[in-house]
């Protein structure tokens, strides 16, 4: 098997930078609804938003309810492969390796994303909460069939900030 082209492209224009503040607002819901500081949201081809999602990993007691993962559950009941390639996913934080395998089979084309794994890491340590998986999602992405493009890490202080104090 050959992996598909993987297209990077390292700068995020001003409406994506715009989405991201809103993917970090719906962090911040999740965390103040008792649940780890990661939001994600959907826009069609042509830019509006058409889902949001936050992590239930707390409220839910599912490991897997990461706020990527739960945003392709819920798009993927709504819309077909074809569409969903030509969307965009906006998320607060680097996809972990479970959510990027969770994008690449719900078919979404492209992925912006503000706080990297490494500035995670950082601020979540050996925190039992988030164990770390030093596996960028680019190197899930890069090993599929499909090209799927990558923008991030996007410097956006709120994206550290929302994780400030709750890893203590």
């Amino acid at each position: 098997m050959t992996a598909a082209p993987h297209r990077t492209d390292p700068t995020a224009g001003p409406a994506d930078v715009a989405l991201l503040h809103t993917a970090v607002a719906v962090a911040r819901r999740a965390r103040a609804a008792g649940n780890h500081p990661f939001g994600a949201l959907l826009t069609g081809p042509d830019g509006a938003i058409l889902l949001e999602a936050e992590n239930t990993v707390t409220t839910e007691r599912d490991a897997t309810g990461h706020a990527e993962t739960n945003l392709v559950r819920l798009a993927t009941a709504r819309y077909d492969a074809d569409f969903l390639r030509a969307c965009t996913l906006y998320t607060s934080t680097e996809p972990c390796a479970m959510c990027a395998g969770a994008i690449y089979w719900g078919n979404v084309g492209r992925v912006v994303y503000a706080l990297g794994e490494d500035g995670l890491l950082a601020m979540t340590g050996a925190d039992e909460k988030n164990p770390t998986m030093a596996l960028p999602c680019r190197d899930v992405f890069a090993a599929g069939q499909r090209p799927l493009e990558v923008v991030g890490p996007v410097d956006l202080p709120e994206a550290r900030e929302v994780h400030a104090g709750f890893w203590d």
